[in-house]
């Protein structure tokens, strides 16, 4: 095992390092993937030797339990998380931060993934979370997908065939998203760095930035908006040990210093209780929790 994750791995690791919410407990196994062969040989190690195994982008839409996580957790690095232009579109590595990729764009002035600036995932994350915000989605603007699946396969997916939904797409289990290739425009420089500011300074207005978060926690419901719903029921400011429900936006839970990931679960808990008896909304959980 050592050998196919030559000098990338790390056992024991604490995640807290690699989640927005800065808690969690030590992972058995963490690699950094740099390439495709790499990636193929560790994902038929899984398969032979049964061991689960987690890709982690920014590490953001995931609570690690404070018990940690067996098996293998993958970054992708390298050139699965590179960037280029190829005609008229932009191909993104899987790993590639959001921040990067946006970056790209507006280095290129090339227009139309002008609102993914602030979201803190990956290209990977972005697609099989269908990640958006301010009315657009991910799917809005990707064309077609290359994943690896579980069983070692190379495939390429279309739009359509993902079936992208609110806040998921159709991925096989325990595919991995090794590039995608995002739909671009050509426009002015100055134009693009505009709107990336415009939505940059939303963010900022709107979202507790100064606080360790993974976003928004639940799925807004048909019809309405999950921290209208939780602000109704009186929890907006709701502390748990070193965890709070936001004061600012009652849809993100915060670690304001010193939080477990236990504390952040029992705000989850609440939440979904005291809102659904008070208005019979079930509110489903955005982000991902893991861990044993």
């Amino acid at each position: 095992m050592i050998r196919i994750m030559e000098n990338g791995v790390r056992f024991g690791c604490p995640m807290r390092p690699y989640t927005t919410f800065r808690v969690g407990g030590k992972s058995e196994a963490l690699c950094a993937v740099k390439d495709l062969p790499q990636l193929k040989k560790l994902l038929s190690l899984a398969g032979k030797e049964h061991l689960p195994y987690l890709v982690v982008g920014k590490g953001s839409n995931l609570l690690v339990k404070d018990t940690g996580l067996k098996g293998l957790v993958l970054l992708l690095k390298g050139e699965l998380g590179g960037v280029e232009e190829k005609e008229g579109k932009i191909h993104a590595g899987g790993g590639l931060a959001l921040s990067d990729l946006v970056r790209f764009t507006e280095k290129k002035a090339l227009a139309g993934l002008e609102f993914l600036a602030g979201i803190p995932g990956t290209v990977g994350g972005a697609v099989a979370m269908n990640a958006g915000a301010w009315g657009k989605s991910t799917s809005d603007v990707v064309t077609t997908v290359e994943i690896i699946t579980a069983d070692g396969q190379e495939t390429t997916k279309s739009r359509s065939e993902l079936q992208f939904g609110y806040r998921k797409a159709a991925l096989p289990i325990g595919s991995v998203v090794v590039s995608a290739l995002f739909q671009v425009a050509q426009d002015r420089r100055e134009a693009v760095s505009e709107r990336i500011r415009g939505y940059l300074g939303r963010r900022k207005a709107a979202q507790p930035l100064e606080y360790r978060s993974a976003g928004s926690v639940f799925k807004n419901p048909p019809q309405n908006f999950a921290g209208r719903l939780i602000e109704s029921v009186g929890l907006k400011g709701k502390r748990v040990g070193g965890a709070m429900i936001s004061d600012k936006h009652a849809n993100v839970i915060v670690n304001v210093g010193g939080a477990s990931a236990e504390d952040i679960l029992t705000l989850i808990a609440t939440a979904r209780q005291r809102v659904r008896e008070q208005t019979g909304i079930d509110l489903e959980p955005e982000i991902r929790v893991v861990g044993d």
